[in-house]
């Protein structure tokens, strides 16, 4: 059996790169709840990159 990995998540910068958007329409976004989810880590946003790429595949509507 194999064991399954996990993706490490994403900070906003990453996030930021896949989307090809600035990291501040990424902070708007999260404000207006409309992006992808994030989490706090501490003090930090993290992304799991599942939920980005499922939300990038949704379609716009």
């Amino acid at each position: 059996m194999r064991a399954r990995t996990i993706d490490p998540l994403w900070t906003a910068e990453d996030v930021s790169t896949f989307l090809g958007v600035p990291v501040n329409t990424l902070y708007q976004w999260r404000y207006r709840r409309v992006g992808p989810r994030a989490s706090r880590v501490g003090r930090h946003l993290r992304y799991d990159p599942a939920d980005v790429r499922v939300w990038f595949a949704k379609p716009a509507g």
